[in-house]
């Protein structure tokens, strides 16, 4: 019985995502930050905001040519923990049917609102908001409250717990730990599971605190590193879902890939992909 790990596109044991919130005119400046970096991020829009704010031509142009992500993050900004279902329904569904006509596309992901999943009224509880937000296609949302050096990929993908907000008094000191972090073979087995740091924000406190060298310093020290990928949430999300799809024998030593991507990962220290249809042997 040996350990099993993910590895990320291109083998790599380490993932960086970011995640902004309500579509203000300051995410372009973010947008541009980030892909002067070579960085991903999601920017999660409430639909009935972003529209006096960013044009659909910024949107397309500034975000999703450059290959970051847009999220739901609900038509009339309600925390889903402080409305009743119906509501949280109403909110989360028109705010992904809009994106979804104005852009052509397909977006399945989400970060809560407010105080989100933290505080329960209105007798709905998390059990409830998961249903629905399964119900809806929302494959994932980011939740707050938590942040954490743990680097760990997510549990309960509607629970999605960030490591950092970008103001958090320890985020330079966890970057640094995170990209010295080593999982090369050398490290015991047992400690060489995946690792994902998730920076969360609102690009506007940028601009109210007037410290946008502070991004560029976050940017700098985790940009450009050969074992880290660059990904948006829903690309975290998708790849490690078809990680999870593939099919091992019973004892472990043949292996299916029924996706379409190509899966990478680590069995006791040795390094394996496996391209979509193939079946492999494992040594």
């Amino acid at each position: 019985m040996r350990y099993r790990f993910l590895r990320f596109p291109g083998g790599k044991a380490k993932a960086i995502t970011f995640s902004y919130d309500d579509g203000c005119p300051a995410d372009i400046r973010m947008s541009d930050t980030l892909s002067s970096y070579g960085l991903k991020g999601t920017f999660n829009l409430t639909s009935n905001r972003f529209i006096s704010h960013l044009s659909d031509e910024d949107i397309r142009e500034r975000f999703l040519d450059r290959g970051h992500e847009i999220a739901v993050h609900g038509a009339y900004h309600r925390a889903p923990g402080n409305i009743t279902a119906v509501d949280g329904i109403r909110d989360v569904l028109e705010c992904r049917t809009e994106l979804e006509s104005r852009f052509g596309m397909i977006v399945r992901g989400m970060a809560y609102p407010d105080t989100g999943i933290t505080v329960m009224n209105n007798g709905t509880s998390y059990e409830v908001i998961k249903n629905y937000l399964s119900e809806l296609g929302i494959v994932y949302s980011r939740t707050l409250g938590g942040d954490n050096n743990k680097f760990t990929l997510p549990a309960d993908w509607h629970a999605w717990m960030p490591s950092a907000h970008h103001n958090n008094a320890n985020i330079l000191t966890w970057i640094d730990e995170f990209t010295s972090m080593d999982l090369s073979p050398d490290v015991y087995h047992a400690r060489r599971f995946p690792r994902l740091f998730y920076i969360w924000g609102h690009s506007y406190e940028f601009d109210n605190n007037n410290n946008w060298e502070h991004l560029d310093e976050i940017c700098k020290r985790i940009s450009g590193k050969d074992d880290i990928w660059y990904a948006t949430n829903i690309e975290i999300y998708e790849y490690v879902k078809a990680y999870e799809s593939l099919i091992f024998s019973a004892s472990g030593d043949i292996v299916y890939n029924p996706t379409l991507y190509d899966i990478y990962f680590d069995i006791d220290g040795k390094p394996y992909t496996i391209a979509p249809g193939q079946t492999l042997k494992i040594d």
